[in-house]
């Protein structure tokens, strides 16, 4: 099925071109989404008719975009969530979460501009692309953890393993220690007692 694109889609063409693509990818998802036209005689005319404003449009629309790349690119935003002592997640952060987060800090993004390349399933630092325009994508971070103390010791550089195996080997000196102390102390006696031994002997 041949489909005039009335703005650039990626892996398809640009503005104004007339390409040929699969009828459900034409009718679920170009036509649906106001993307493109069937390539008829009188919509390709239409379309030269209306040329310059969609031009004009698009330009102006990608001006706004990157606005918004500018301020968003390279941010980073906390999504609290409950995990297992492993840092494994119940569930996986969505793309609704993202843009949910993103918009809670005063960016307006909707959910199908975000796009997750890996399932987010475990605490840690996650890229995400928001893709705001055709030809415009900023990439943000998710720093997912389960306290906001968690997130800033992520933000910091630190994992969460990092720090549980740090906490675990600060607790076994600890132990270490106090059986030192305490094999010190029971060697004092035993010295002190053998000691005495000698004498009476």
């Amino acid at each position: 099925m041949q489909v005039i694109l009335l703005e650039r889609v990626a892996k398809l063409g640009q503005m104004g071109d007339v390409v040929e693509v699969k009828p459900g990818f034409a009718r679920n998802f170009l036509l649906r989404q106001g993307k493109a036209l069937t390539a008829s005689e009188r919509n390709i005319a239409d379309f030269e008719a209306r040329k310059a404003q969609l031009e004009a449009q698009n330009l102006e629309t990608r001006k706004e975009a990157q606005a918004l790349a500018d301020k968003l690119d390279g941010q980073q935003f906390i999504v609290i969530r409950q995990a297992s002592d492993g840092g494994n997640l119940y569930g996986s952060v969505s793309t609704r979460d993202v843009a949910d987060t993103v918009t809670a800090e005063g960016f307006t993004i909707d959910r199908k501009q975000a796009i997750i390349r890996r399932p987010i399933k475990a605490l840690g630092l996650h890229e995400v692309e928001i893709h705001l325009h055709p030809e415009v994508m900023a990439t943000i971070a998710l720093n997912v953890a389960r306290s906001v103390e968690e997130a800033e010791l992520q933000a910091s550089g630190k994992s969460i393993q990092d720090a549980a195996a740090e906490e675990e080997a600060a607790a076994d000196f600890e132990i270490a220690e106090l059986f030192d102390d305490l094999g010190g102390a029971a060697e004092d006696d035993y010295d002190g007692g053998s000691g005495s031994g000698d004498e009476t002997a």
